[in-house]
């Protein structure tokens, strides 16, 4: 659904508001709530309509849907003292004060559309008592996601970076996922001394047994992968084939290049979120350099939403210290390895390694210089086809 007003287009499903022909940035929640004005106008949206539709009844101060209804004034050109597009009822509500052509999507856009499948977020208890959230979308055989930093379970479903992935991952499976402890809508208030990839496996395992998983397949990127070597190792007969892409099985810390842990962690606590700083700048030239603007502005959002600095910081030195080459051995399932050849964030030779390792695994090297594999590479949609041909051959 298109909605037009004032000087703005609002594409629903294609999650784009363009405004006097340009597009406008606008994070999930402001976004949303120009949809709920748009769909409603010119009836009044109440505050408690705000809060069933765009938080689904969660418990919401002033101030944050007082920051909301800014933001999205701030989007479509408006202001609070002039309220010519977005008009306030004191102590009732917000309207659209202007009226709304609706049209139909009559051409393809590259945005992520919103969410289609339905996504269930419910939470449970790590075996250290830590609050984990996770989610569940799409139905039939299930994959569990591992959790990895840079991502959310609202947010993602957003980002032109994961959601193509998630609607493939989900069109024919029930794909359950979750935030790592620290991140996301997991709790936040992490000790991480206290943190090593044993309490990270914990996680994947409390999320796996309150979705009732017995035997599953699982897809890992990046520091996820030791995360998911980790469970399997404990548990051989519920893993039933693994993915793992771009991966790792020693940090740096471990495999005695301390220097490079210390000199991310600096990046991170001095740039997380912040563009044009040098985290940004790493990310431009070495976790995605193969990707769109778009995609790039889509990460610094995330790591607004997904952590703090100081969390990131730390998940980063845990990472560092990981070190499960041991525990590879005691991996008995089918394991698909892939690397992109050209990824200065984990070394391809960390893939190898495993391959090595493992009893049952097949290497594919990716000609891309991408840590993160996003859909603009030119690469995205075969190795995704390859994650589903791996899959469906253990259906």
């Amino acid at each position: 659904m298109i909605y037009q007003f004032a000087d703005c287009q609002l594409d629903a499903r294609a999650h784009v508001l363009m405004r006097d022909g340009q597009e406008v940035h606008c994070e999930p929640q402001v976004f949303d709530l120009l949809v709920l004005l748009a769909a409603r106008a010119p009836e009044l949206v109440s505050y408690d309509d705000m809060i069933r539709d765009i938080w689904n009844g969660r418990i919401v101060s002033d101030s944050t849907l007082a920051a909301r209804v800014a933001a999205a004034r701030a989007a479509v050109g408006d202001d609070g003292k002039r309220q010519a597009v977005i008009r306030t009822v004191p102590r009732r509500g917000v309207q659209l004060a202007v009226p709304v052509t609706i049209g139909t999507n009559d051409a393809r856009h590259t945005a992520p559309a919103g969410p289609a499948v339905r996504q269930v977020i419910r939470y449970t208890s790590s075996r250290d008592g830590t609050g984990i959230a996770w989610a569940e979308m799409g139905a039939g055989p299930p994959l569990l996601r591992a959790g990895h930093w840079l991502s959310h379970l609202e947010h993602d479903l957003h980002s032109p970076v994961w959601r193509p992935l998630l609607d493939r991952q989900s069109a024919r499976r029930r794909l359950v996922r979750y935030d790592p402890r620290g991140t996301g809508l997991s709790d936040r208030d992490v000790d991480f001394s206290r943190v090593s990839v044993e309490e990270l496996a914990d996680d994947l395992e409390a999320v796996a047994d309150a979705a009732g998983l017995d035997r599953f397949p699982i897809y890992a990127i990046s520091q996820s992968v030791p995360v998911a070597v980790t469970f399997a190792a404990r548990h051989p007969d519920r893993v039933s084939r693994m993915i793992l892409n771009n991966g790792l099985v020693q940090g740096s810390t471990a495999r005695g290049e301390p220097e490079k842990t210390e000199t991310m962690v600096a990046m991170i606590r001095s740039g997380w979120g912040v563009p044009d700083s040098p985290f940004m700048r790493a990310v431009a030239t070495v976790f995605a350099p193969r990707s769109t603007p778009e995609e790039l502005e889509s990460l610094v959002h995330i790591q607004t939403v997904s952590s703090t600095p100081e969390v990131a910081a730390e998940i980063r030195r845990v990472v560092g210290e990981i070190d499960v080459l041991d525990k590879l051995d005691r991996i008995t399932c089918p394991v698909l390895i892939m690397h992109c050849s050209g990824d200065a964030v984990q070394s391809p030779d960390q893939s190898k390694l495993m391959a090595r390792r493992l009893k049952d695994a097949e290497f594919q090297s990716w000609d891309s210089t991408n840590h993160m594999v996003v859909p603009s590479d030119p690469i995205w949609d075969a190795a995704v086809t390859e994650f589903d041909r791996f899959l469906s051959e253990g259906e």
